[in-house]
């Protein structure tokens, strides 16, 4: 496919050769406004908005994702094939799962578990298994700790679904001690896998699915930023 496509109209220098990756546009344009410099709006298709500047000297871009695997699905794509991005680090929020899981904790996806059928298009003989690329996987490690956050490293669930017809659904992914649920990073992982490039998902838990807790607007807005430091940090 030719550049610009049908979801985003920069143009193939546009964007950085990494890629912050929100759910919510919006929150692409919070960090945009709020962390990088020398800023240019490279996409506002669908109001998806993608925006590239300077963090710390670095040339960085962040862009929405929409929400779900589809949506992630054609924006990474493009990404990875058309635009010649090579790291794409989601950061998003959560529900908690594990009961050591906590409001505010800061998860990374090593693997992806998804009840999703995005990977029946590679015609496998088997399960493929979503995973991170580790290199990014340490560099966010090493620099939440140098940040002085902590963080929970392990399974995370990918769901296509938001309302489950299924009530136990929750309860069967958490006895796999799945620590927490979100609806992106298998679908960017396998095009990444595919690609022969690089994610990572970074999430921070919002709500728990067990306990009913949920952090208001505002402590969503003001520990976000923590994720969004540390994605900035190794990008």
């Amino acid at each position: 496919m030719s550049i610009p496509t049908p979801h985003n109209n920069a143009n193939t220098k546009d964007i950085a050769k990494t890629v912050l990756m929100p759910g919510d546009p919006l929150r692409a344009k919070f960090i945009a406004d709020n962390y990088l410099e020398d800023l240019v709006c490279f996409n506002q298709v669908r109001n998806m908005f993608g925006y590239t500047g300077t963090y710390k000297g670095k040339r960085v871009s962040v862009m929405g994702s929409g929400m779900g695997m589809p949506s992630i699905g054609i924006y990474s794509y493009e990404l990875y094939n058309f635009y010649d991005v090579d790291n794409i680090i989601r950061i998003g929020s959560a529900g908690g799962i594990a009961d050591d899981i906590k409001l505010r904790d800061i998860v990374i996806g090593m693997g992806a578990s998804t009840n999703s059928n995005f990977a029946h298009q590679y015609k496998l003989p088997g399960t493929f298994a979503p995973i991170a690329d580790f290199g990014l996987l340490r560099k966010a490690v090493e620099s939440a700790e140098k940040l002085g956050l902590k963080t929970v490293v392990g399974n995370i669930l990918s769901s296509d679904t938001f309302y489950d017809d299924n009530p136990e659904a929750n309860s069967l992914w958490k006895k796999m001690n799945v620590l927490c649920v979100e609806m992106e990073a298998a679908a960017l992982y396998m095009n990444a896998a595919r690609a022969g490039k690089n994610a990572l998902c970074i999430l921070t838990i919002s709500d728990h699915v067990f306990t009913g807790e949920a952090l208001s607007a505002e402590d969503r807005q003001n520990t976000f930023r923590d994720m969004m430091e540390i994605a900035l940090d190794i990008a």
